[in-house]
């Protein structure tokens, strides 16, 4: 007994040991990832010193003599903070994740690699003013310091956990492409409906044309207003959209080709996964003028809806010029993407600017015949472009190859697929209907200067200099909304939109015939604009920009402009808005979705008492839905039941309803209906009616609350449904579950929901998870900038285990701000942290 002991003894200080040892190690490794905020660090071409000051939540202020050395500062900070993330970014850019997560990545760099995004953007570089092209050189040069200073865990901890799988690994060098890459990925998630083109030629193959367009209803003008409803439209002209003659749905929808689109549209739709994108993407932001203030100066908010990443997409800086004037004219603040220099969203000394989603028609697919690598095309046959692409493939000795082919539209996107299989073939040689591949035609793949328009926006003083700059920025096209300390408001809708000789973009063409072609982009000075408008209103939340006489086409797939109106009512009934009322809007959760169908559901006969408890949830609600909503938990799971009840048995997986506002609207219109086919439930022996589909959406989801939460109402919440969990876009959804729960944060408890102005998206095909958010808040105060406020989803830091990771977010969840200092005595006033880069000694 006493060896035994003894051994039990020397087994137990031996794990214990062991314990130490690894837990010691955890600790040094997660420390020595974490980067220091003061001090001093040599940084080579430096022309004078650089400051770097950080508050409590250690957003940079940086302070430079000349902007070379500013944006050499920015990119140093970036990578001290996000290095991980920026070189996860141009990985997925460049098509080459698989050289750091294996084989499981390919899939997506394949399609990447095919689409050529790296290949245009270092084609870019030729096409950038000098001045831009110097700034992404200075921002890699300080990106590159740091890289010469730290490596593997010292860079951050995901090379620690990934050097176990995969052994050792040193990033290369960052260069100026790196840099641009990113706008592709963010071109990528904010443009094009090539998904709905792939979805509507499915639901032809099963749907008479009737039904598929009631799946895409009309933008409802008459109770939605567009951003400009007014005549301030660029160049006069009614709009006339062309007939389209359409074969993708007269024949063409053989088996093979159908098969060929599952794939396009799996690959296509991981990829924004990946990304960070989910349903619900969007944005808000508006504008008034003094005469809707209290201090008499504007005030400006925009919250972009993007999908829920860890860390968050933005990070937050100020880049300042000590002497502020031609030779260095920037002093501005705002959000930034980790990997690019400038700020994207915010304002300098003199104006105020805000993004959303324009989401026009720039992507088209185009149907191609092909006899081995040739292309039909106005009756000849013409080669195809062909490149070989190799891929280095971590745990895997040899490299993978493709060879990407092009047509004259773009890449044969079809020929990408699972186990490398071609599915752009789409029958074999010789049957009929001959085979067609899939080529896609998207204004990104051509190179332009949107990287020229960042910087042009970030020195702007004025609308006119806003304008010229916004001319810049071709991709992705975006609403943009202003004010200037002067009191003016306005509107500028950039970007490269085409002109289609036939269609309007809605479906696949028919690539061999000519009259399918692109005729040109719309001019810039035709592009809706407005200034100073006579209401002093500008609202855009992704809703129709253009009324219907406006000359061209930009796309027919606008939101439906609930999240707007709503909006537009909450600043018509507030007499002076200030900074608080401003921000109090965009937490507004009212959904007019239910505001329309609880009067149908509380119509519907219930004689059982138990089910009847959830239909009286319904009764005086007055269709908020903040998280600890009772009726909004119930009302959403009954519009869930809902969708699914009406729609699941006629429609295709890959088309059911997300719930988003387009289906708003189909449902809008479907009520009014009671004896539409799309009620009758396939395969019973009876009809169902439109009462039927309710009462049994009603009665499920009283089963299904039940189960899920509580027997009691009063023990109902939404936010226990509908709940966001910060997901590390790598390693928190792949890794075991103790890696995981080193990256992720949450489940956080949310309120909002799709379409509603405080837009918690989430996808009604899969559940009540949060998947897509407001990936920051702002408003700003045009009379005194240190009076506006500010708020990302997570913190300034990418490192899992800095007080900075998350410490935004508990704000951001509750609806609350951070004050933003921007003067140099309000910054002096928050200074936690001071680090100064100075000019190495010979």
């Amino acid at each position: 007994m006493r060896r035994l002991l003894r051994v039990l003894i020397i087994g137990g200080i031996g794990l214990v040991t062991l314990l130490l040892v690894v837990a010691g190690t955890g600790i040094f490794v997660v420390r020595h990832s974490l980067p220091s905020y003061d001090g001093t660090v040599d940084l080579a071409g430096l022309d004078a010193d650089v400051e770097v000051v950080r508050d409590a939540n250690g957003i940079p202020q940086i302070y430079a003599d000349k902007p070379d050395d500013l944006f050499a500062a920015q990119g140093y900070v970036h990578a001290q903070d996000r290095f991980f993330e920026m070189d996860f970014r141009r990985h997925v850019t460049s098509g080459r994740l698989s050289e750091l997560f294996g084989k499981g990545a390919l899939e997506t760099d394949k399609f990447i690699r095919t689409m050529g995004w790296r290949r245009i953007a270092e084609k870019e570089l030729g096409l950038l003013s000098p001045s831009t092209r110097q700034y992404l050189d200075d921002y890699a040069r300080g990106v590159n310091a740091y890289l010469d200073e730290h490596s593997g865990s010292g860079l951050s901890l995901e090379y620690a956990v990934l050097s176990i799988n995969y052994g050792a690994y040193r990033p290369e060098p960052w260069t100026a492409a790196d840099s641009l890459a990113w706008l592709k990925a963010m071109a990528w998630d904010l443009g094009g409906n090539m998904a709905d083109e792939i979805d509507r030629t499915k639901l032809a193959a099963t749907q008479p044309a009737r039904n598929v367009n009631s799946l895409y209803p009309a933008y409802p003008y008459d109770r939605n207003e567009p951003i400009l409803a007014g005549g301030s439209v660029g160049e006069d002209g009614k709009f006339s959209a062309q007939p389209v003659e359409n074969e993708a749905r007269r024949g063409m929808l053989t088996k093979d080709f159908l098969n060929s689109l599952d794939t396009v549209d799996k690959v296509a739709k991981g990829l924004p996964q990946l990304l960070g994108r989910g349903d619900g993407i969007g944005s808000n932001s508006w504008v008034v003028s003094g005469e809707h203030t209290t201090t008499g100066k504007p005030l400006l908010a925009n919250d972009p809806h993007l999908g829920a990443s860890m860390p968050g997409i933005w990070t937050q800086v100020g880049l300042h010029c000590n002497k502020f004037g031609p030779q260095c004219p920037f002093d501005v603040s705002g959000f930034s993407f980790s990997g690019l220099p400038g700020v994207i969203i915010g304002h300098n000394s003199q104006i105020s600017w805000g993004f959303t989603n324009l989401d026009p028609d720039v992507m088209d697919l185009y149907l191609e015949r092909l006899d081995g690598n040739n292309a039909l095309y106005s009756g000849k046959l013409e080669p195809l472009t062909l490149r070989a692409e190799s891929f280095k493939v971590a745990g895997q000795k040899e490299e993978e190859r493709i060879i990407v082919r092009e047509s004259r539209h773009g890449p044969i996107i079809s020929d990408v697929g699972d186990d490398e299989r071609e599915t752009g073939e789409l029958a074999a040689k010789g049957k009929s209907p001959v085979p067609y591949a899939v080529a896609l035609r998207w204004t990104a793949l051509t190179p332009g200067r949107s990287a020229d328009a960042i910087f042009a926006i970030d020195r702007a003083q004025n609308w006119t200099s806003f304008r010229k700059a916004a001319s810049l920025f071709e991709v992705p096209s975006q609403n943009l909304v202003y004010a200037d300390r002067d009191g003016h408001i306005g509107y500028q809708a950039p970007g490269r939109v085409p002109i289609r000789k036939a269609g309007t973009g809605d479906w696949p063409v028919p690539g061999w015939d000519p009259k399918y072609e692109w005729n040109g982009f719309v001019p810039f000075q035709a592009m809706p604009t407005e200034f100073d408008p006579d209401d002093g209103v500008i609202v855009t939340a992704n809703q129709a920009v253009v009324p219907k006489s406006y000359k061209y086409h930009l796309t027919d797939d606008w939101d439906y402009g609930y999240r707007s109106q709503q909006i537009l009512d909450r600043i018509h009934a507030v007499d002076k808005l200030d900074v608080n009322s401003m921000a109090a809007i965009q937490l507004d959760t009212k959904n007019k979705n239910a505001e329309l169908l609880v009067p149908y559901l509380l119509r519907i006969a219930i004689n059982d008492d138990f089910d009847k408890q959830g239909q009286d949830a319904l009764r005086g609600w007055d269709f908020t839905q903040p998280a600890d909503s009772a009726p909004a938990a119930y009302f959403n799971i009954v519009w869930r039941n809902l969708l699914a009840l009406t729609f699941h048995d006629q429609l295709p997986e890959s088309a059911w309803p997300d719930g988003g506002s387009r289906w708003f609207e189909v449902m809008r219109n479907l009520v009014v209906q009671p004896n539409s086919g799309w009620w009758d439930k396939q395969g019973t022996p009876q009809r169902e009616t439109r009462d039927d589909i309710l009462r049994e959406a009603l009665v499920n989801a009283r089963a299904e609350i039940t189960t899920k939460m509580a027997r009691e109402p009063s023990n109902w919440q939404w936010g226990r449904l509908h709940k966001l969990t910060l997901t590390n876009q790598t390693l928190g959804t792949s890794a075991p579950g103790v890696i995981k729960k080193l990256f992720n944060r949450g489940p956080y408890e949310l309120g909002g929901g799709s379409s509603t102005v405080d837009a918690t998206g989430w996808n009604a095909a899969d559940g009540y998870t949060v998947t897509a958010t407001p990936s920051m808040r702002m408003v700003v105060d045009l009379s005194d900038f240190d009076k506006s406020r500010w708020i990302n989803l997570t913190g300034i830091s990418g490192h899992a285990f800095s007080s900075n990771y998350t410490d935004q977010t508990e704000l951001w969840v509750k609806g609350e701000t951070l004050p933003w200092a921007f003067t140099k005595g309000a910054v002096e006033a928050t200074r936690k942290h001071t680090l100064t880069f100075t000019k190495p000694e010979r």
